[in-house]
């Protein structure tokens, strides 16, 4: 399990121009989070919030400021270069691997650098471009390769140290639909194989498909936790039943009235432009036939019905506006266990190879 308990980071800035003066900002501001095998746990917020800050030091390539990172017991800063051979990160686009290389190269030189012995290394290079659909093409320069294909190749890349954990920031980030659900499939995959994983994404059907436990961040802190309908329930994002009514009349509107509120709901109602009536109802049951037949039983006919599922995104918006309120645990799962404070270097050993160009940013 990955564990981080009041993990800070902070940069130095400068302000304006050259000589301005250098300010402090704060990308991670106490985060607790449990990273479990066997599960996709999701890392979602608005841009700015320091999830990728927060991605960079689970992988070894900042340094926390304070706080503490465990994996499995071992201390990530004292002892990285031992957790990077446990860990491997992903980021979407192209530049995780090299274009001058070939697929098969490409495997075979990061492989190098997690010291895979050698006939591991020449039997994983073939299983994992098999793995992702590039064995066709594993000695063609990825300079050659489509987007889709290079990301593919990121994909088995991440694999090659065959890690326990995985982290990934915008996996699927530019990627036509077909090729973001075969990626998607192998990540649930890999959770299924008892892999932890932690994704970041802002396609949040993605985060709905893959994920059983979410975190969601602003400013670096937390504000809630839970699976994604543990977060719409406590945000109050229900799904929309409306009910379009072709015959309204006032007694017809107060006995409709009269059912929502019985049911706990006000609800909305607004003139069509043909003279009907649209009753737009919130709630987290399903009421769609409930609400048809009070309109029926009522005398109503009805010229339409629709059902439209509680969002994710609404829910992430509502809590990033604080209309939920910071440290809403929807579903709160457990917290990191107290620990040390540390601000200890990143331990000896080789910058991780989990990155063709590291940068250093909030």
């Amino acid at each position: 399990m990955i564990r981080t308990h009041d993990l800070r980071k902070t940069f130095r800035v400068r302000e304006k121009g050259l000589f301005g003066p250098r300010l402090e900002k704060t990308a991670v501001d106490g985060l607790d989070l449990l990273i479990p095998p066997g599960r996709v746990t999701g890392l979602l917020g608005l841009n700015g919030a320091g999830k990728t800050s927060t991605i960079k030091i689970l992988a070894t390539l900042l340094r926390p400021t304070s706080g503490t990172v465990t994996l499995d017991g071992l201390d990530l800063v004292e002892h990285a270069r031992e957790a990077r051979r446990r860990i491997n990160l992903i980021a979407g686009g192209e530049r995780m691997v090299y274009g001058k290389l070939t697929g098969a190269e490409n495997l075979r030189y990061f492989g190098r650098l997690y010291d895979v012995p050698a006939p591991v290394l020449r039997r994983r290079t073939g299983e994992l471009l098999d793995l992702v659909g590039l064995g066709h093409a594993a000695d063609i320069p990825v300079e050659r390769y489509s987007r889709g294909m290079a990301q593919r190749l990121s994909i088995a890349r991440g694999l090659v140290n065959d890690p326990a954990y995985l982290l990934l920031d915008e996996p699927t980030l530019g990627l036509d639909a077909p090729i973001a659900r075969d990626l998607r499939r192998v990540v649930a995959d890999l959770a299924t194989e008892g892999r932890g994983v932690l994704l970041t994404s802002h396609y949040l059907a993605e985060v709905e498909e893959l994920c059983r436990h979410v975190y969601v961040i602003a400013d670096g802190r937390h504000l809630a936790e839970g699976s994604p309908a543990e977060l719409k329930a406590a945000t109050g994002s229900h799904r929309a039943v409306r009910v379009t009514v072709t015959n309204p009349s006032p007694g017809l509107t107060d006995r409709i009235t009269g059912f929502v509120r019985g049911i706990g709901a006000e609800p909305q109602l607004a003139p069509t432009a043909d003279g009907g009536l649209l009753v737009t109802v919130h709630h987290p049951e399903d009421i769609a036939g409930p609400l048809a037949g009070a309109v029926v039983g009522a005398g109503g006919a009805i010229g339409g019905l629709e059902v439209t599922e509680a969002s994710l995104e609404d829910a992430i918006l509502a809590l990033a506006d604080g209309s939920a309120g910071p440290g809403t645990g929807a579903g709160t799962g457990p917290r990191a266990a107290p620990g040390p404070r540390s601000g200890a270097g990143a331990g000896a050993g080789p910058a991780a190879p989990t990155s063709a160009g590291t940068e250093v940013a909030a």
